[in-house]
């Protein structure tokens, strides 16, 4: 199974398009998505159409920490009032058709378990420790994770491939069990300094991690921006930072 895992698209229509165009070439079968596809962007009910018509089914949706605050109104975990101040912006935003979506196919946690090929999986948009505002990262304790397979994450913006192997008694295998952690990074709103579109295409019978970037027209997305809110999302598209 060859699955696409988006993650952050932050109606950034124009990183999604380029994305879902350079995906063509390839026989995908599933997408996973992360978590935050509105906010930030000035396009996140165009975001939301083109996701529900994405032409392969996806095994997890599930909220990130800007559909949860934007649909609780309750944007007090934003660590600027300029993040504050957009959220409440995209809130006014959201046509009748994408609050049916976020609230109706989307999976209203954080987090959801699911299985692939008989390889138990764990999609979440931050961390089991903070399911929404926390991330997982290379190095912190991940015991936590030990009884899963494969762990999808987002949040952070910054994308990651790791395998983590785990005392446990399993003699033909040496007394190890393997955990892949995968982050795709940021559709549409990238932090490691590259601006280009990211995401990570995972073939399940082999493990090959392919993480992809891809350009995209920044000059025209940040046309929408209309000054609404703080422009620093309009800046920060250029050296994704």
């Amino acid at each position: 199974m060859i699955l696409l895992i988006l993650s952050d698209l932050h109606g950034n229509l124009s990183a999604l398009r380029s994305v879902l165009s350079g995906t063509k070439k390839f026989n995908i079968d599933a997408c996973l998505l992360l978590g935050d596809i509105i906010d930030y962007g000035m396009h996140s009910n165009e975001v939301i159409e083109a996701v529900k018509t994405l032409p392969y089914p996806a095994l997890c949706n599930i909220w990130g920490n800007h559909e949860k605050a934007i649909v609780s109104e309750d944007y007090s975990r934003f660590s600027s009032e300029r993040g504050r101040e957009c959220a409440k912006y995209t809130h006014s935003l959201l046509n009748d058709d994408s609050w049916d979506y976020i609230k109706n196919t989307m999976t209203n946690d954080g987090k959801y378990e699911f299985e692939i090929d008989g390889k138990k999986c764990l999609a979440v948009h931050g961390s089991l420790e903070d399911i929404y505002w926390k991330s997982i990262k290379p190095g912190i304790n991940l015991s936590a994770y030990s009884k899963y397979d494969y762990v999808f994450s987002g949040h952070s913006h910054l994308p990651h491939f790791f395998e983590v192997f785990y005392e446990v008694d399993r003699p033909e295998y040496r007394n190890k069990k393997k955990t892949i952690f995968i982050n795709p990074g940021s559709v549409g709103q990238p932090r490691n300094h590259n601006p280009m579109a990211q995401f990570v295409l995972l073939d399940t019978d082999t493990e090959e991690v392919k993480t992809i970037k891809v350009n995209y027209n920044i000059a025209k997305e940040q046309s929408a921006y209309n000054g609404a809110v703080d422009d620093f999302y309009r800046k920060r598209l250029e050296g994704g930072v």
